[in-house]
């Protein structure tokens, strides 16, 4: 650990002129305006990195397939949202416009979108050329049932085939490091990959040329990463998924041991490229207390809240790609317009940026990234909206503290109604009995029941108190 800080700001700024830098967007940004050709106007080519292991191309935003475009009809019910389909015809067209603009890095995994991620972007992407898109998957054996050798292979040989392609560009072990105890954490690494002989398997399909590129997403236990690192040597990994945001960089979610300039910096010295996720921390770094949003838009009133956060991803040079759940084509337009070039940060905007970090660190959210592998609640909990919604009204000054505040009845209010909007009275946090499944699941290793009975504590003070 005693190099943790061996990327500081001195390095940080030797290292912008080692060439251009892009960045990418998280899951939710401010929306663009305008039609494709007003917003064609205003980009130039796409930022692109350059892998060192076989020289090709690579746009710095990424397009993560966690969070497609859904059917849903008006008026349906929670459960039918729930289970909505996919809403294919935009799929393709986002992925044809982002194509058309430079994107062509593509993240997926058998474990998006209940399951139906990879089917949607192999329908999406088999009408282009194959030499035209990258495509990166996971081997997301999360559940003990899918431990086995067989069921591993299985999981690969289904992605190869949903997404309509006979080799995988980069190919992760899913989510390494989960848990709150190394033993723990390393042991469940050993049962998904090693004891069961998958790694070797997949070790041998990228000599095979079926795996361009091999490596990992790490989440969790810095021990197992420090571990996975050592053994760079025998595996030889092509690139790491790490989550790196400028709260991040000193201010990590989880612990300051696994901060997000030590993870960057740990591949640094090892020439490993880092592709990079939550850019955006789940959205929070779009969507900041209202007095931060003030200062950004203070200083840049024509640049969305997300776009420094999507710059500050990219200026790093170790950085192959920046991923974005972009939903929307205005999400995508914003992003674009962003790396389209990217106009890399400078020491002032740096230092700029880490103080709002600090400062967002002084604020009681809970920071959940809304990546849903908590869900689904055995008791029918809602924890990402409950969650959101929490966040939502510290962000914008609606959780009232002080009950003899002249404001106090108004943010109540806003707070209560708000929360039954949002999340319906069977799902609410008053209906969690603490049974513990979802916080092994937690990438940022949130002691979920304890805030959601937090949450549920807060939400009674106000009901008492009305």
């Amino acid at each position: 650990m005693d190099n943790k800080k061996i990327f500081n700001r001195r390095t940080f700024l030797k290292a912008l002129g080692l060439g251009g830098a892009t960045v990418a967007a998280g899951s939710v940004v401010s929306c663009a305006t305008g039609d494709k050709d007003s917003q064609d106007q205003q980009l130039g080519e796409m930022t692109m990195r350059t892998n060192p292991k076989d020289g090709n191309k690579i746009s710095i935003l990424g397009y993560g397939m966690m969070r497609l475009p859904m059917i849903e009809e008006e008026g349906a019910s929670e459960e039918e949202k729930q289970n909505a389909e996919i809403d294919q015809e935009m799929v393709n067209k986002l992925v044809d416009y982002a194509l058309e603009h430079g994107v062509n890095y593509f993240d997926t995994s058998p474990a998006y979108c209940k399951g139906r991620s990879e089917h949607a972007t192999g329908i999406a992407l088999s009408r282009h050329k194959r030499n035209e898109y990258y495509i990166a998957t996971k081997l997301s054996n999360f559940a003990p049932e899918t431990w086995s050798h067989e069921a591993g292979v299985e999981m690969f040989q289904n992605s190869l085939k949903e997404l309509q392609v006979d080799y995988i560009d980069y190919l992760l072990l899913h989510a390494v490091g989960g848990g709150d105890d190394p033993q723990d954490a390393m042991k469940k690494f050993n049962a998904r990959y090693i004891d069961n002989g998958i790694l070797d398997y997949l070790l041998e399909q990228r000599e095979k040329g079926v795996i361009k590129n091999l490596g990992f997403s790490y989440h969790g236990n810095i021990e197992v990463y420090d571990y996975l690192l050592s053994q760079h040597d025998k595996y030889k990994w092509d690139f790491v998924q790490i989550q790196l945001n400028y709260f991040d960089w000193q201010n990590a979610a989880v612990n300051d041991e696994d901060n997000a300039q030590y993870l960057y910096d740990e591949l640094v010295k090892r020439n490993i490229p880092a592709v990079i996720m939550e850019p955006l921390l789940g959205g929070r770094l779009a969507k900041l207390p209202d007095p931060l949003t003030l200062k950004l838009q203070q200083r840049d009133p024509e640049a969305s809240v997300a776009s420094w956060a999507f710059r500050y991803a990219g200026t790093l040079p170790g950085v192959l790609t920046v991923l974005s759940g972009m939903t929307y084509m205005e999400h995508l337009q914003d992003n674009l317009k962003t790396y389209s070039p990217l106009k890399p940060l400078n020491e002032e905007e740096q230092h700029f940026l880490e103080e709002i970090g600090t400062e967002m660190a002084n604020y009681n959210t809970v920071p959940c990234t809304g990546c849903k592998y908590c869900m689904p609640c055995p008791y029918g909990i809602d924890i990402p909206a409950i969650f959101t919604h929490y966040n939502k009204c510290l962000n914008e000054g609606n959780a009232p503290q002080n009950s003899n505040s002249s404001t106090y009845a108004k943010e109540r209010r806003a707070f209560l109604v708000g929360y039954d909007r949002s999340v319906p009275r069977l799902r609410q946090a008053d209906h969690c009995i603490g049974c513990g499944q979802c916080a092994p699941h937690c990438p940022q290793s949130i002691a979920i029941p304890k805030e959601l009975h937090r949450i549920s504590d807060y939400v009674e003070k106000l009901k008492r108190e009305g």
